[in-house]
């Protein structure tokens, strides 16, 4: 964790007057909260910071662990789905910075990579015999889905990743909830159901998202970009689908959920009722419009997300 703190620490104070000088800089939605057109031009794409610090650091750390080879092992799984989203992000950032398309790549274009890199890791699964059962947290339940796993790592990957993403709207909102939500699965993994290198590449997260932390707190000198957040998600799903603990990611990732569920009873409520439920979605824009400063928000969430992660170590702990 403390390498992959300083990789990232040390990277930012060149990296962002690089993105700076490229003109990276972020553009703020319209319909979005005037509060935040201050922040237009902020450096973004800061994802491939966090990207590469993960990356380096699981390679360091996991070396004395491999005991299969390379295509076998966790850490290439992860690596594969953080760096297949990451350069996904990565192009949908670029459009919107370089060739000033705000909304990046289309949504069918963004949804068809998601779907194929995702397949694509559950077939290495399936090469590797992965079972095919999923636990029920709290007790000693087990069912085996077999073809149906794979429609579920795909839906779990697919939809995180997105969930993920829609968080990333506030300072420092989504490094906070992320770095809470992958300590937690980082301890699960090392002394829950001993994956070692799970558990490397966890806090690898941690330790990148803390060092990204001092330059995306309010007010953020950099954004982490969907080359951060798309990776970021994906990647906390497939955390969770190698340690068995799949169901455990809906509590873990707690405050992912309300983000997305707020993004859907919204629309639902408007194209049904013509009337909005919050002021605005996803949930955090909600609060800023009720008046609450920004940093009041993001440590509110980050609490929120604390608890849910100490409620799913508790059910994992303690009621298994």
């Amino acid at each position: 964790m403390s390498i992959a703190f300083l990789i990232t620490v040390l990277l930012s104070p060149i990296f962002i007057p690089f993105l700076r000088k490229l003109k990276f800089g972020q553009s703020i939605r319209e319909e979005g909260p005037q509060s935040h057109m201050i922040k237009t031009g902020t450096p973004t794409m800061g994802g491939v910071m966090i990207v590469l610090s993960i990356i380096t650091t699981t390679i360091i750390m996991t070396t004395k662990f491999e005991q299969a080879s390379w295509f076998r092992s966790e850490s290439f799984l992860l690596i594969f789905i953080l760096f297949s989203y990451g350069v996904l992000g990565f192009l949908d950032d670029f459009i919107k910075v370089a060739l000033k398309r705000n909304l990046g790549l289309t949504s069918k274009q963004k949804m068809f990579g998601q779907i194929i890199i995702a397949a694509i890791f559950y077939i290495v699964l399936k090469i590797n015999e992965f079972p095919t059962y999923l636990s029920i947290p709290g007790t000693n339940l087990q069912f085996d889905l077999g073809w149906g796993y794979g429609i579920l790592v795909v839906l779990m990957i697919v939809g995180a990743s997105n969930a993920v993403n829609l968080t990333d709207g506030l300072d420092g909102l989504l490094a906070g909830t992320a770095a809470i939500a992958f300590g937690a699965f980082g301890i699960l993994a090392w002394y829950g159901v001993t994956q070692f290198e799970v558990s490397i590449f966890s806090m690898a997260v941690v330790g990148s998202l803390l060092g990204f932390l001092v330059f995306n707190a309010h007010p953020a000198k950099v954004f982490m970009g969907d080359t951060g957040s798309l990776a970021l998600g994906a990647s906390i799903a497939a955390v969770a689908i190698l340690t068995k603990l799949e169901i455990l990611l809906v509590i873990i990732g707690g405050v992912f959920v309300l983000e997305t569920l707020s993004v859907i009873i919204q629309v639902i409520s408007f194209k049904t009722t013509g009337k909005r439920i919050f002021r605005m979605s996803p949930l955090h824009h909600h609060y800023e419009l009720k008046g609450w400063s920004e940093w009041r928000v993001v440590t509110t969430f980050w609490l929120v997300g604390l608890l849910f992660a100490a409620l799913g170590m508790y059910i994992e702990v303690w009621l298994t």
